[in-house]
């Protein structure tokens, strides 16, 4: 059977024909409790609030999502104990650096000195990014890779257990991986809205490889 994935989304207000209203929202490019997923993916979105990982907020920081900060953190958590597959994507990458200990930068144009990661908001930049040899990422993407990006922060201190994988050319780190679990890889970019989808299949084979280890020891 099909494994089947999860993908994290977030409510606020949206319009659609002639409605206005509070909605939960997931990019289209993703395809739609633990216990029944095989795999799950921390899709991208607001910032992350900054006094989680114990920083006052940039002016450039996004307002608090309290909800989605505590239900999203929560459910990272119980993913990893689980040993589930895991692909964080943009804000999911934060999230997993924060759960583990880690920061953020907070805006990252004052640190490179410029918005090559987020040029026009609304649309994606592309760059390429260098990958760690030997990484989990470059056994899946190569070594080096052009992406889709749409982000103002950036990972700061790494937390622990968690490996750095991929740097953009002005030294952003871009990718972070757990070694010691079958599939958690964090990427600053989306791959969704890219052309290669090659982190989508290693997530969907890690989320089958699982489901059936679980259907076996049931």
């Amino acid at each position: 059977m099909r494994p089947l994935i999860g993908i994290t989304s977030y409510a606020q207000d949206a319009s659609w024909g002639v409605w206005q209203r509070p909605a939960a929202l997931i990019p289209l490019d993703y395809d739609e409790t633990l216990e029944a997923l095989d795999g799950i993916v921390f899709s991208g979105g607001a910032d992350v609030d900054p006094s989680i990982y114990g920083a006052e907020p940039h002016p450039e920081t996004d307002a608090p999502q309290a909800r989605r900060d505590a239900g999203e953190l929560a459910l990272l958590r119980s993913a990893l104990e689980r040993d589930m597959p895991v692909l964080a994507v943009c804000r999911g990458v934060q999230l997993l650096n924060v759960v583990r200990g880690g920061d953020l930068v907070q805006h990252l144009p004052e640190e490179i000195g410029n918005d090559a990661h987020k040029e026009t908001p609304g649309t994606f930049s592309e760059h390429p990014v260098e990958v760690k040899e030997d990484s989990r990422l470059a056994s899946v993407i190569g070594s080096r890779s052009e992406v889709t990006s749409h982000h103002h922060q950036g990972l700061g201190r790494v937390g622990d257990g968690l490996v750095e994988t991929a740097w953009a050319r002005d030294g952003t780190l871009e990718a972070v991986e757990d070694p010691s679990q079958r599939f958690v890889v964090g990427v600053q970019w989306h791959p969704e809205a890219g052309s290669d989808e090659a982190l989508i299949r290693a997530l969907v084979d890690e989320a089958r490889t699982y489901r059936a280890e679980r259907r076996a020891g049931a």
